[in-house]
């Protein structure tokens, strides 16, 4: 068993996806969807994190908690300005939200939303890796991963084929907040393990594998004039 804080795992069959010698370590954001004390999709982002970092990244997690309303506020709040300053800076995220009434949560989807399609012509999500995640309190659902997908599709994102669906969440944590071993858990090490590797395979081809004709077609002026109209 590992002795490096991840009690779970074989560490015989665990492996840290290769990079090239030298390179930076992939950059994760994590969000996650519930402000409860003992908020389940914050404790899988947890996991996911430790996860994260034994494979090399490094890695931040977004604390929802004061981030107004989308609209509600300017987007100079300093809650939003975290927030997008974080996803400049990350390579790729994981959106880990529970369940409620059959969909992703509005703390989730606030998140999601204080996120700009651009800033001034560049897309700030564009190209970068994303791994979904979700919790539920009763039985499996994929319900709230479905819909982040199709989020994750809008913003650009290079959305991992691999996803996790953790059911009765309280029962799969212990007294201590740490994930008890399950299939559950060894899906989320496939998730991170996934994730890893698709941001190091494409972090540096993001500018190659986005560029359209479209948009070379488009001035910069134009583009920008387009993507930050105020209504439409």
């Amino acid at each position: 068993m590992s002795d490096n804080g991840l009690p779970n795992l074989e560490q015989t069959c665990f492996q840290i996806p290769a990079q090239a010698e030298g390179a930076a370590p992939p950059r994760i954001l994590l969000l996650y969807g519930s402000l409860r004390d003992r908020s389940f999709s914050r404790l899988v982002s947890e996991e996911a994190a430790r996860l994260l970092q034994a494979m090399g990244a490094e890695t931040k997690t977004f604390n929802p908690s004061g981030l107004p309303l989308p609209d509600d506020a300017d987007a100079s709040h300093p809650k939003v300005q975290e927030l997008r300053e974080l996803v400049q800076w990350c390579d790729g995220m994981v959106w880990c939200s529970p369940e409620r009434h059959g969909s992703m949560t509005s703390i989730m989807k606030a998140q999601i939303d204080w996120i700009p399609l651009s800033i001034g012509a560049v897309r700030p999500t564009q190209g970068k890796t994303l791994a979904v995640m979700q919790v539920s309190g009763g039985s499996q659902s994929f319900n709230a991963v479905n819909q982040l997908r199709i989020l994750g599709r809008w913003m650009r994102l290079l959305t991992i084929p691999n996803q996790s669906s953790v059911p009765k969440a309280f029962m799969e944590f212990d007294d201590n907040d740490r994930m008890k071993p399950s299939p559950y858990y060894n899906r989320i090490v496939d998730v991170m393990e996934e994730l890893v590797k698709f941001t190091l395979l494409t972090r540096d081809q993001k500018d190659y594998l986005t560029d359209r004709y479209s948009e070379r077609v488009e001035t910069a002026d134009e583009l920008s004039k387009r993507v930050n109209q105020r209504s439409i």
